[in-house]
């Protein structure tokens, strides 16, 4: 039976095949609409025109402040970031009228540290180094043999340049990486030497002077002090400024430690050197700032908190006990770039431009390191009310 039905049910089924695929059309399926992915566009940056330094006036002069350097020294990696802004500094120093490059102070992270701390070559923490001993001045030393010669600066010592870490006592390297004699054009401008802690005579608390070129042609006397400067530091340093020969220098105060970012003078440290009759920034104001009628100025450095630029940058006016005004400017960007253990500092510079009126300065900030490659150079200029600014000094 099962044989005899089954080429009924072959043929029942090719008809039905053979109706259903050739002789009745099939049903079109209504075509989907191509439904197209929003198109997502990756977020622009908007970047700010990028404009080359350049004196706002042609008979303006310049003169930089380079922020604390401690963490460019410390690590061998970021050696090249510092030596780009000094190489900028004396390929720009014609055309920028660079007169005068002052530094603020802790020009090691460490002055004197006994021991290696690493693991598998590399520093544990922002708090280790790649050095041992004065090595961190040794690496300063031939980085700074950029400048030698071709511009005058002038330094000052911060509490990491002393001691074993930080300020335990008076015991430094500076002497025998910077005497008095290695830079000779900082060498012509030098004035006088108060001894330091040994009795010797070094650039650790040090008066210097120099003459503005024409047309502003003012007299610049330049006081540095040691970190924590003693009574006799700043009793010293105001016997210079009282000098009648300086009675109408434009007087400057170089000072590793004297503001907060707020502007408001540091009271008080508890340093091992302040406890001994170290000097904070209230006291410095008071015993030499504040008496002298020519000290107009005041440069530091060493406030900061990690990519805080509140607290890397401060500013403020006061005055002097002879109705003066005297600015007050601190400047240390060496935790901005990845705090502290971090790439020293994003190679931030402070270019101040004296302009010919003989009064007014304009503060400005600026990157080498970021100018150096066109696709980070909008990022060269911070335009912030703190770091591009405009005072007068009548």
């Amino acid at each position: 039976m099962l044989k005899k039905l089954l080429p009924v049910f072959l043929l029942s089924a090719a008809t039905a095949l053979f109706t259903q695929g050739c002789m009745t059309p099939a049903k079109k399926t209504a075509a989907q609409p191509v439904v197209k992915k929003a198109e997502v566009k990756p977020a622009t940056v908007k970047k700010a025109a990028y404009k080359a330094p350049a004196l706002e006036n042609p008979q303006s002069w310049t003169m930089v402040v380079v922020p604390d350097v401690q963490t460019y020294t410390k690590q061998m990696e970021n050696h090249g970031i510092l030596d780009m802004m000094l190489a900028w500094i004396v390929r720009r120093r014609e055309e920028m009228n660079i007169q005068q490059v002052l530094f603020t102070g802790d020009l090691v992270y460490y002055n004197d540290v006994r021991m290696v701390a690493k693991k598998d070559g590399v520093p544990r923490n922002h708090r280790k180094t790649d050095y041992i001993g004065k090595e961190q001045y040794k690496a300063f030393s031939r980085l700074m043999e950029r400048l030698d010669g071709q511009v005058p600066y002038i330094l000052c010592t911060g509490n990491h340049d002393y001691g074993i870490t930080s300020a335990q006592n008076r015991n430094s390297w500076f002497n025998d990486f910077f005497p008095t004699d290695r830079n000779p054009l900082t060498r012509r401008q030098l004035v006088g030497c108060a001894p330091n802690a040994f009795g010797v005579t070094t650039l650790e608390t040090a008066a210097y002077e120099f003459q503005a070129p024409y047309p502003d042609g003012r007299k610049f006397l330049v006081l540095s002090l040691q970190f924590a400067p003693t009574d006799a530091d700043l009793k010293w340093a105001k016997s210079v400024a009282d000098d009648p020969r300086f009675a109408n220098h434009f007087g400057i105060v170089l000072t590793h430690s004297y503001i907060y970012g707020t502007g408001k003078r540091i009271q008080k440290e508890n340093y091992v050197l302040n406890k001994q009759g170290g000097n904070p920034g209230e006291q410095i104001f008071q015993k030499l700032v504040y008496p002298a009628k020519n000290i107009r100025l005041v440069v530091c450095g060493h406030v900061c908190r990690p990519d805080d630029w509140d607290a890397a940058v401060g500013f403020s006016l006061d005055k002097n006990s002879s109705g003066k005004t005297v600015a007050q400017m601190a400047f240390n960007t060496q935790a901005i770039g990845g705090g502290f253990s971090g790439n020293g500092g994003d190679g931030w510079l402070r270019l101040l431009e004296f302009m010919p009126d003989r009064k007014t300065i304009k503060a400005k900030t600026f990157s080498p390191f970021f100018a150096n490659s066109p696709s980070t150079r909008y990022l060269a200029w911070r335009k912030d009310a703190k770091n591009e600014f405009t005072f007068e000094l009548e």
